[in-house]
């Protein structure tokens, strides 16, 4: 999104403030700096969506403190409680309420558009993408849907219907709904029915329907991967009817779900570094892997040379509570956390996750119309063109002995370095790792966790504060099964055993 979007958008919002003048009592008997709903552009309400979860959904609260030390990417180096699980209840309460606010803004206008336009269909394909993010993210959880499902309850954002507590529904019934509505809203685009336009207020993917259709084509992937384990039947359709048509599938990097940030609007960990230059900084793990195990030329996008030397890369363990002498640890690179200006992209999705993850359906024998190897080879190499690795260094790597096996194993770790900067995601991913991988076996416990009862990194959050306080009646029944407050309980579609 740009400065003339939102200039526009203030226009508008000028606009209706400005014909409130009248010597109609109804109409002067309206809040200009309140607008109703219906009153307010589809587009303005998806622009403030779009901006706002990609400013609060990749910053330094959402993303950097904890889910990033979750996944194993990211180490704090000042100010290290989150990184040893001594995270905010108060943080967690307002990362609830951003996926609250921005579901219901997307609810305003689902509830006001034709069920069958362009419009409905990409507020369903966003809304869906943070249903996902909530439900991966704490568990069980009052859920809202546009479908009739008689085993959900879908109680949030009833209050018209007099539902102040709404109840809890379970992942079992989220996820396939998910991807029913998923289907629809794909449906609508690809249809070519609809002639109706997304506006201005698109920043994220400028009105294009095509490519509203590959992020959904995409999300049905990355559920489908996420259950693969618990719901197989229903995974499998997915992966098979999706895989059929690649042409509405992300193909290349030009397919990137990334919100783009300038100046003016500045990119979340770029603008916090401006004020925290030492607090974080690239994993033991991250810089391990990358040095050390694989020789993998990304190792100086991800991260920068530390300043004793500036030739020296090295990663700073996850979650000690000492804080790093910052001079001898790497700093995360400036294509991630740009140093000398604002700009900076939140990737939503990348097209190289669609491709592990096509692997990872192909390895169960599934007919995605790709060999495990293929899928696996094209998402290590969109993974390498993103970050501008050259070709020759392209080959090599994939020639390596370290990398060339599409292995479940290999898999896993290529997914989880493709997921830099996305901390929620990588942290999902790894939840999803077999025991027996690396990715497993080497994101470890923090290292001065005050939790020795655990063996591994959290299963989720607990539920928030305000949750307990303000619906607890149907809070205290899912929090039940919690282990603590600071590890959540194991997600439904979490396989694993032996872990707690």
């Amino acid at each position: 999104m740009n400065k003339y979007i939102l200039k526009s958008i203030s226009l508008l919002f000028g606009a209706m403030a400005a014909v409130s003048c009248t010597s109609s009592f109804d109409e002067v008997n309206k809040d200009p700096d309140n607008p109703l709903a219906e009153e307010v552009p589809s587009t303005n309400i998806l622009a403030y969506c779009e901006r706002y979860a990609s400013d609060n959904m990749f910053d330094e609260w959402f993303d950097l403190n904890e889910s990033c030390g979750f996944s194993g990417q990211i180490a704090k180096w000042m100010y290290t409680q989150e990184g040893y699980y001594l995270f905010r209840k108060t943080v967690n309460s307002q990362s609830w309420l951003v996926c609250d606010r921005v579901n219901g803004n997307l609810k305003t206008i689902l509830d006001k558009e034709d069920p069958e336009s362009n419009m409905w269909a990409v507020a369903t394909i966003f809304q869906c993408q943070i249903w996902q993010i909530k439900s991966d993210r704490w568990g069980n959880i009052p859920y809202w849907t546009t479908t009739k499902s008689s085993s959900m309850k879908s109680e949030a954002y009833r209050l018209e219907d007099g539902i102040t507590a709404p109840a809890y529904d379970k992942q079992s019934d989220i996820y396939p709904d998910l991807l029913d509505r998923l289907e629809k809203a794909v449906a609508i685009l690809e249809g070519g029915e609809a002639t109706d336009g997304i506006g201005i207020g698109d920043g994220l993917l400028k009105g294009d329907t095509k490519a509203w259709a590959k992020y959904g084509n995409a999300l049905r992937l990355r559920i489908a991967a996420r259950i693969a384990n618990i719901a197989p039947e229903l995974a499998k359709k997915t992966f098979e009817t999706v895989s059929a048509d690649k042409e509405n599938l992300p193909a290349s990097n030009d397919d990137n779900i990334f919100f783009e940030w300038n100046a003016e609007y500045p990119e979340p960990w770029a603008d916090y570094y401006n004020t925290r230059k030492n607090e974080y900084g690239v994993s033991e793990l991250m810089i391990n892997t990358l040095q050390d195990v694989l020789k993998d030329p990304r190792l100086e996008i991800y991260a920068t040379p530390i300043r004793e030397d500036n030739k020296s890369y090295v990663g700073y363990p996850v979650g000690t509570k000492t804080p790093a002498s910052v001079k001898n640890y790497s700093q995360i690179g400036n294509r991630f956390q740009n140093r000398t200006g604002m700009t900076g992209f939140s990737p939503w999705l990348r097209s190289c996750e669609v491709y592990f993850e096509l692997a990872y359906a192909a390895s169960k024998g599934w007919n995605v119309g790709i060999s495990q190897q293929d899928a696996y080879t094209k998402g290590v190499t969109l993974s390498l063109e993103e970050n501008g690795i050259a070709q020759s260094d392209i080959t090599k790597y994939l020639a390596s002995a370290a990398v060339k096996n599409a292995t479940v194993d290999n898999i896993f770790t290529q997914w989880w370095i493709s997921l830099y900067k996305n901390g929620q995601e990588a942290w999902s991913v790894y939840r999803m790792a077999p025991t027996d991988t690396y990715l497993f076996k080497n994101n470890k416990i923090a290292v001065d966790s005050y939790y020795p009862d655990h063996n591994c990194p959290p299963m989720c959050y607990g539920y928030p504060d305000t949750e307990r306080n303000l619906n607890s009646a149907n809070c205290k029944a899912e929090a039940e099964a919690e282990v603590d407050y600071y590890w959540g309980k194991q997600m439904w579609w979490d396989t694993r055993k032996d872990v707690k």
